[in-house]
């Protein structure tokens, strides 16, 4: 069983564009979708769809169209109820597959429903291979919250995955190794937040054929306690760093048509391989795989296991 947490889940409406975005001007969409989204949701929409036991945890009011969408999917939730609706973020895709996102900040957390959230969360972890903790953390819950929830399902023996950035990724961060997790996701920007690094130069060496600073950026945290770090680097692949290695995979060519849900696919191929107890490198590879599948689909399209292309992702130990 993997559980997923999204303390911010949303419906993601995303309009494909006919032409390059520009600002102030009029423009025709070819496509409009509405899916329910948030970064744990989206986890948990790609391990379902690789037949694999899972749970989804997220605030919404039982009549919410996003507890709808989930069940027209077919995907195991729990929910904890809310008096508003939650958030709609928009997504802009335009014909080469550049993505605007326009996130709204989503309803505010009474102290009662973040309680409710924690408690179901360590409940469902008893049960759980992997908990995965993604995305941003709406208003009222404490930037410290993720940290807090780590030290609490450490206990009962799950794996733990934490995906977010911002001040809930410096606050987790901070309280290293207590609150550090199994597997700790950031992109280049996330990763030079930190460790101090500069995004831009991490993803131009990785992309350039030296993913050494990105490893020697993720090794400091791996030094710190965190137990893998994957650092995500948009075409440049990703690097992941364990305390047994590191290794760098270039993706599968691919055309992108949108990035959304990436990030999130990654996550979800990385824990559907540990699962499998599949080593290392192809953890990587398979998380690689799930990653470059979702940027080649449109939308807020995520991929199922016959979009893969595990064969090209090519993974190699980086010393």
């Amino acid at each position: 069983m993997i559980v997923t947490l999204t303390a911010n889940p949303s419906l993601d409406r995303t309009a494909t564009l006919d032409r390059p975005l520009t600002r102030g001007d009029v423009h025709r969409v070819s496509s409009v979708t509405v899916e329910p989204g948030g970064k744990g949701i989206n986890v948990a929409r790609v391990v379902h769809y690789a037949g694999h036991p899972v749970r989804a945890i997220l605030p919404a009011a039982s009549d919410d169209q996003i507890l709808r969408g989930l069940d027209a999917l077919r995907v195991p939730y729990r929910s904890v109820p809310l008096a508003e609706s939650v958030r709609t973020n928009l997504t802009l895709t335009e014909p080469d597959g550049t993505t605007t996102k326009i996130n709204e900040p989503g309803p505010s957390l009474a102290a009662d429903v973040i309680e409710r959230l924690a408690h179901l969360l360590v409940l469902e972890s008893e049960r759980a291979d992997w908990v995965v903790l993604s995305g941003s953390l709406p208003p009222g819950v404490p930037a410290g919250w993720y940290a807090d929830l780590v030290r609490a399902l450490r206990p009962w023996g799950c794996r733990i995955a934490v995906d977010t950035s911002d001040a809930p990724l410096l606050a987790l961060a901070a309280q290293f190794p207590e609150a550090a997790p199994d597997l700790l996701k950031p992109n280049s920007e996330e990763l030079a937040q930190l460790t101090g690094a500069d995004a831009d130069s991490l993803e131009r060496s990785a992309a350039a054929g030296d993913p050494g600073p990105c490893v020697e950026a993720a090794r400091s945290l791996v030094e710190r306690g965190v137990g893998a770090v994957m650092a995500t680097l948009g075409g440049a692949g990703a690097v992941l760093v364990t305390p047994e290695g590191a290794w760098h995979a270039s993706p599968p060519p691919v055309t992108v048509r949108s990035t959304v849900g990436a990030g999130d696919s990654s996550v979800a191929g990385y824990v559907l391989a540990h699962t499998r107890e599949l080593a290392a490198p192809d953890r990587l590879r398979l998380a690689v795989a799930y990653g470059s599948a979702a940027a080649s689909l449109a939308g807020t399209a995520l991929p199922q296991p016959d979009q893969l292309d595990t064969a090209s992702a090519i993974v190699r130990s980086v010393h």
